[in-house]
């Protein structure tokens, strides 16, 4: 092998285990945004997507579904560490209408160099589907970058920020990809911004991908989040990887039994 193939070999390589080189590839950012400017003004496109964002808050809110969860410990350079954290539930309604979350299957967590805490099970839950609706468009400042290619799906891209990060409530920094004729977001990138305080200041919390897709032909609901990331705990790294699924979308249709009815005297003519 000549020095020359050598080097390129030992550069690939370094690229491949390079963590800075994972973060860089989950973030496509090898991916251009056309700088084309939309069709209609953009606080035209930003006042239409939040309605539309916000039906589909309230849409979600009726279906059920199963969640599967992943949580992996990785060696820096990617290899499988035992370390897992795993659990499949639904999402359901029980007989009062109220949404719970049925364990399907939770095995004993073998994590060992991290500890999850509630608000990696709040960001799940919250800020990895992350909605963007009228209600909460005034915390955040949105800035149009341009135009972009999502599978199929031409999208409007916009850096996201929080304008003002209150204490106790965790948001949500990144991009989001808004798909030009369903005026809904379809995908997001970004991690979770919060109030650091002496009680959180050592948590860290890892940047994620969450992909929609089309539900009943009308509605985007996430199906897929992704976060590959190296936390920078006080004098330890950790990789980190999550998975988290939304699968079997289903309405849910309140079952409704009538009992005790009483039968109604009919209404024959008198006879004369």
């Amino acid at each position: 092998m000549t020095p020359r193939i050598l080097s390129v070999v030992c550069c690939c390589l370094w690229l491949v285990i390079s963590p800075g080189f994972v973060k860089a590839f989950f973030q496509n950012e090898t991916k251009a945004v056309r700088k084309e400017s939309p069709p209609v003004p953009v606080d035209e496109i930003i006042h239409k997507f939040s309605e539309k964002e916000e039906e589909f808050r309230r849409a979600r809110e009726n279906y059920i579904y199963r969640q599967t969860v992943r949580i992996e410990v990785l060696e820096l350079d990617g290899r499988r560490t035992g370390e897992e954290y795993f659990v499949v539930s639904d999402i359901l309604f029980d007989n009062k209408g109220r949404r719970v979350e049925k364990v399907i299957k939770s095995p004993p967590s073998t994590l060992q160099r991290i500890i999850l805490t509630p608000d990696d099970l709040h960001d799940i839950q919250n800020i990895y589907p992350f909605v963007l609706t009228t209600e909460n468009l005034p915390k955040y400042n949105l800035t149009y970058v341009g135009k972009e290619k999502v599978d199929e799906l031409d999208t409007y891209v916009f850096d996201v920020s929080p304008k003002r990060v209150e204490k106790d409530e965790r948001y949500f920094e990144g991009k989001i990809w808004v798909d030009d004729l369903d005026l809904q977001i379809v995908k997001t990138y970004g991690k979770t911004i919060y109030q650091v305080t002496k009680k959180n200041r050592d948590a860290r919390f890892p940047r994620f991908e969450t992909y929609r897709d089309n539900v009943d032909r009308k509605f985007w609901f996430p199906v897929y989040t992704k976060a590959d990331d190296v936390l920078d705990f006080p004098g330890n790294r950790v990789r980190v990887r999550e998975v988290v699924k939304y699968e079997n979308y289903k309405r849910f249709e309140a079952e409704v039994k009538i009992t005790d009815v009483e039968e109604l005297p009919s209404e024959k003519p008198k006879t004369p």
